[in-house]
């Protein structure tokens, strides 16, 4: 191990390694560097480490054969005949002045962003020899959902806050770590690559943390938990999303235990939301009159004292959701303006009881349902 006065030494060969690399698009991301705390491997909060207690981005390194690992686009019939592709995971540990090597296995992941026609650079899996990880920033991590760039990293961060969002509304949510991750190929067939990346928390863990368990059946919507699913219909609906489906557990998770008489629903995945505006997706008409993609309900009817107890929920976390978007200097302020423009529109609709009953009670025979929402 090294001593902390060879820490300034130690910087310097580690940028000079692994440079900064700057290939956002114009006018996206920010290209300024990561805070310094981030090169920490993470430290500790309170008591804990764990990896997505903490908010700050983190900065590591993967090696291995990047070329082969591009090129690995062909789904497999099963996972378990997926490739896995021999790498290391490099970080700088601040508090012991001294490079992290952790070895791993990658696994290309994902249906859409898989697909060489949609993405440059496919989503990874980070499969980790759990017993290695002790004492480290992965410590008791075994296999991490890693989003990549696929074409432009602006919209990993513009993705990487929807999760943020979800997570102020519940606990029953993923949590997720930015990362600034250079992709360094072992045997130099290809340029070493610095991107925006963020972690998704492992389902297990996401359970395990609301004293919960998977549940690995779908459902009809109308038949999971009205709560949880009142909550992330109208959230979809507000960023825009239609890319998902509970019965077929199309970036949805299930999850069951105490209190839930009906399975949970937990959202992931959330690029094709209009909030995002990635290229590749699936764009919602806009409105005729104001230019805004057109929200589309998704969700199961319900009454409207449930669907008000909703909304008083995203009324109240208003003044945060704006903050995520108001104080993130990787976001471009073009971005910013058009988001808050397009949320703007949505407190509009959900405290218009007019806008409300066309948009959420489509099918409700003489506004039965909708009566219960009136004050």
């Amino acid at each position: 191990m090294m001593k902390l006065s060879a820490l300034s030494s130690l910087l310097l060969i580690w940028l000079l390694a692994y440079p900064y690399t700057t290939l956002a698009q114009p006018g996206s991301v920010s290209s300024a560097p990561a805070a310094t705390d981030s090169l920490s491997g993470g430290g500790k909060t309170g008591k804990t480490t764990d990896l997505f207690v903490r908010e700050d981005p983190i900065t590591f390194t993967i090696k291995a054969r990047m070329q082969s690992i591009v090129r690995d686009r062909t789904k497999p019939k099963a996972d378990s005949l997926a490739v896995k592709h021999p790498a290391q995971l490099l970080y700088l540990d601040m508090s012991k002045a001294d490079t992290v090597t952790l070895p791993l296995t990658l696994v290309v992941r994902g249906n859409f962003r898989r697909n060489a026609n949609n993405c440059d650079f496919p989503p990874l899996y980070l499969d980790f020899v759990k017993k290695k990880t002790k004492g480290t920033l992965f410590a008791k991590q075994n296999k991490l959902k890693l989003v990549t760039h696929c074409q432009a990293e602006d919209y990993v961060v513009r993705e990487y806050l929807i999760y943020k969002l979800y997570n102020l509304l519940t606990d029953l949510s993923f949590r997720a770590r930015l990362a600034r991750v250079s992709y360094v190929d072992s045997l130099r067939k290809r340029q070493t690559e610095t991107r925006w990346g963020f972690l998704i928390e492992d389902e297990d863990d996401m359970a395990k943390r609301n004293r919960l368990t998977e549940y690995k059946k779908g459902v009809e919507s109308g038949a999971a938990d009205s709560l949880s699913m009142a909550r992330l219909a109208v959230f979809e609906f507000m960023i825009g999303n239609i890319d998902w489906s509970v019965p077929y557990r199309h970036n949805i998770r299930l999850v069951t235990g105490t209190g839930h008489s009906k399975p949970a629903v937990v959202p992931y995945d959330f690029d094709h939301a209009a909030l995002v505006d990635a290229p590749y997706a699936h764009a919602l008409e806009p409105d005729n009159t104001t230019g805004i993609p057109d929200r589309q309900y998704r969700g199961p009817l319900y009454p409207g004292w449930l669907l008000k107890k909703i909304f008083t929920e995203f009324n109240q976390l208003k003044p945060q959701f704006y903050a995520i978007y108001e104080t993130d200097k990787r976001l471009n302020r073009g971005y910013v303006k058009q988001t808050i423009r397009f949320l703007d529109a949505f407190y509009s609709l959900i405290n218009d009881p007019v806008a409300v009953r066309s948009h959420f009670f489509n099918g409700d025979t003489n506004g039965i349902l909708f009566s219960s929402f009136k004050p």
